[in-house]
């Protein structure tokens, strides 16, 4: 694309670029960056919150020519995420399309370290691409030794910490350090944590990449990804070329829901995280449940881990029923206030049984639930009276069971 002819001396990219960083007081914490990060100017009579502004052309002369490259309410949410992050955003049309560019900046050939326990859709993204295009090493990124030499000749290693759905705990400073030893970059999903329970940039990631449809917009009615880098570097220009001529653009609508979402991040996270960890001590100790995965029952190294790494324990946990896939589908249907459907990170709190989908990892009867900002008595006996139903099902299986297997009587004469 041409240099504006209205002014052939100030050349731009013609893939927009990032909104002018704003000086912030130092002391603001995160929780009141999120409020009022990526806000219009003060002026009389102006709107406190950006608009969604609807526009496929804009006027020439300024820094977009055209509405693929960029949007104000782009920029307004690129803003507030890449001050929580501590580096500059890029948004996309979903949380796969921000993978997708991640990997499509890989070169032919060259090799991908995934998490063998990570996000359904990026094992399935990769190995539906792999063909021809990369080389794929899964592995088990909390193991630090395996995940390290897994790295050997790769130019990616991909993370997720707490992985999905099994929230282990992964060594994100430990792996960064050894992974750019071997000239490997470094990209962390923080989808589940947010920029509030965990700063990847900060551990020495080089990309962070969210689901924004999730905890970010906070509400089930959106859905978008982003990807941040650093300030400064190169990836952020590749990343909006890639969102521009890709066509994986979002919607202006869908940024300004998730904008909005953005500020109760902090109340939401909060109250949500307070939650699954009162939950997940007492399905800990419930005869129902096998086991539970929840960064904040964590013990021994995963332990250290969290609390190195974390501001909280997030807002995910998961739970093996026992009893097995059977008994774990009975708790899932039997639930009257936390609902039965896939995804994360809304209001309300969700439960699935994850190894029904192929290819997943998860154990047969584990559940995974998102808790949302319900009552944490009224989640707690919905979840005990379904656990209850449960155990009545499998009783009434073993009674059938054992009537089936007992040799009737003879009758007299026969």
């Amino acid at each position: 694309m041409d240099d504006d002819p209205d002014d052939p001396g100030s050349p731009r990219s013609p893939f927009g670029a990032p909104a002018a960083p704003v000086a912030r007081p130092p002391a603001w914490s995160r929780a009141t960056r999120a409020v009022v990060a990526g806000r219009p100017e003060r002026a009389p009579d102006a709107p406190l919150n950006p608009p969604p502004v609807f526009a496929s052309a804009y006027h020439a002369g300024g820094p977009v020519a055209y509405a693929r490259d960029g949007n104000p309410t782009w920029s307004a949410f690129e803003t507030v995420l890449g001050e929580l992050e501590g580096g500059v955003a890029v948004a996309f049309a979903s949380g796969m399309a921000a993978t997708a560019a991640v990997f499509d900046d890989v070169p032919v050939g060259a090799t991908i370290v995934v998490p063998r326990d990570g996000y359904y859709g990026t094992r399935t993204l990769l190995g539906a691409a792999v063909a021809g295009r990369w080389q794929a090493r899964a592995v088990d990124v909390t193991d630090t030794d395996a995940a390290v030499e897994a790295c050997d000749g790769a130019h990616v290693l991909w993370v997720e910490s707490p992985t999905n759905p099994m929230l282990d705990v992964a060594d994100i400073p430990a792996l960064a350090v050894a992974a750019h030893a071997r000239g490997a970059t470094v990209v962390v999903d923080n989808t589940l944590m947010t920029p509030l329970g965990q700063r990847p940039l900060e551990l020495g990631a080089d990309l962070v990449v969210h689901s924004a449809t999730k905890l970010l917009a906070g509400h089930s009615d959106v859905v978008l990804g982003a990807v941040v880098a650093p300030d400064g570097s190169e990836a952020c220009d590749r990343l909006r070329q890639r969102r521009s001529l890709g066509g994986a653009v979002p919607g202006p609508m869908e940024v300004y829901l998730a904008l909005r979402g953005v500020r109760t991040l902090p109340l939401r996270f909060e109250r949500a995280s307070t939650t699954a960890h009162e939950l997940a001590r007492r399905l800990a100790v419930h005869p129902g449940v096998e086991r539970v995965r929840y960064p904040g029952l964590a013990s021994g190294e995963a332990r250290s881990r969290a609390l190195a790494q974390l501001d909280g324990f997030g807002t995910v946990l998961s739970f093996e029923v026992a009893g097995g896939a059977g008994a774990a589908e009975a708790v899932a249907r039997s639930t009257q206030l936390v609902v039965h459907a896939t995804s994360l990170g809304g209001v309300e709190t969700t439960i699935e049984r994850r190894a029904k989908w192929p290819g997943e990892v998860a154990p047969p009867g584990l559940l995974r639930l998102s808790v949302g900002c319900e009552d944490v008595g009224d989640l707690w006996a919905d979840l005990a009276h379904a656990l209850g139903v449960a155990a009545a099902v499998q009783r009434a299986d073993a009674t059938h069971v054992a009537l089936r297997a007992t040799p009737r009587s003879s009758s007299p004469g026969s």
